[in-house]
């Protein structure tokens, strides 16, 4: 099969021709129809300080994807050939404190597909049947590739109250994008919204926020502060990474309100502890993939409802040969989630 691999520890990846891999016992052998783009592929395409610390080439990347299921372990009886299928594609241990006390999505040894075991930028992708997630006749193809960064959006948002409350999203990349729509459909009352990024404000507004603002250009803190009559936000969404956005995001959080926190800072945020935290009696939150399977739940609850338009997301589907234009758009700011196609477009 030919599979998208990263072969060198450098920047870029190549296709290559690879056997087919064999499912175990409790394995599922799944036939990948589109295979979405995430950040995290994008470090590792990159090769960044995080990538050179965490992959081993040669290994197959790629951790968002639909498919049919192709073939099925001995042992496996839940699902059969043909049923359509996501993953979660975290794979907890099982017998760390964390796992035992019913918190595997924080597992002290989880190992992740696509980062430390190849993943679905592949025509096929072997999963563990405890992972599988079938998907909702309800659901379209293009939102069940995304199911994964789509969790991360859920979890998110229902880390605390959000209907009628006041929400601020930091970072409108896919998952901040998302995060607007999730918060929107679950009854939040007004949803503000900081991007540096011009066409990914603009898509804020296609997803729901009632305010984009740009905080290069503007007081964002004090804009927000004056539009919730001197209060701030009942709750932060931090998606962005970036030190200035966190800071800005505390400061226009509400006394008492809860910050959940995403982005992934690639250096140290210095905070005011005293006034923006402790003062405030804020609640802050590490926000760290999806509740296992408690988030996996609600999300399809959700897009079964017909709640959640996530169509300003997607934008060009690709065969899997095109991924160098693809992964080229999304480090440029210039797409939300690009689909790639292993085994072709279908008509």
């Amino acid at each position: 099969m030919k599979a998208l691999r990263k072969m060198r520890p450098q920047r870029g990846a190549q296709l290559e021709s690879v056997p087919i891999p064999t499912p175990g016992p409790i394995e599922v052998l799944v036939r990948v129809r589109a295979a979405s783009i995430c950040g995290t592929d994008l470090h590792i395409y990159g090769w960044d300080r995080w990538s050179a610390s965490r992959i081993h080439p040669p290994m197959t990347f790629g951790h968002e994807f639909c498919g049919h299921v192709e073939k099925v372990g001995s042992e496996v009886t839940s699902v059969k050939p043909g049923d359509f299928v996501s993953a979660e594609m975290h794979v907890n241990c099982g017998h760390c404190r964390p796992c035992r006390m019913g918190q595997p999505h924080v597992c002290q040894n989880v190992k992740i597909i696509g980062i430390d075991a190849d993943g679905c930028f592949a025509e096929y992708v072997v999963i563990p049947i405890r992972n599988i997630w079938k998907i909702d006749p309800a659901i379209p193809e293009h939102y069940a590739a995304i199911l994964d960064p789509l969790g991360n959006a859920v979890h998110t948002v229902l880390a605390g109250p959000i209907a009628g409350q006041t929400v601020l999203v930091t970072g409108c990349g896919p998952i901040g994008l998302m995060s607007i729509a999730v918060a929107k459909a679950c009854g939040s009352s007004t949803v503000f919204a900081t991007e540096t990024n011009e066409a990914r404000r603009a898509m804020a507004k296609k997803m729901g926020a009632d305010l984009a603002l740009n905080p290069a250009t503007e007081d964002a803190v004090k804009r927000i502060l004056s539009e919730t009559s001197g209060t701030g936000v009942d709750a932060l969404l931090e998606m962005s990474g970036n030190p200035t956005a966190i800071r800005q995001g505390f400061q226009a959080l509400r006394a008492g309100g809860r910050a959940s926190l995403l982005g992934i800072p690639t250096e140290n945020v210095p905070l005011d502890l005293v006034n923006d935290v402790i003062f405030k009696g804020a609640t802050v939150q590490g926000i760290y993939g999806r509740r296992m399977y408690e988030t996996w739940v609600e999300m399809t609850a959700l897009l079964k409802a017909g709640r959640l338009n996530l169509e300003p997301l997607f934008g060009q589907r690709a065969p899997l040969e095109k991924f160098e234009n693809a992964f080229s758009l999304l480090q440029n700011g210039l797409a939300g989630k690009i689909l790639l196609y292993p085994n072709g477009i279908p008509r």
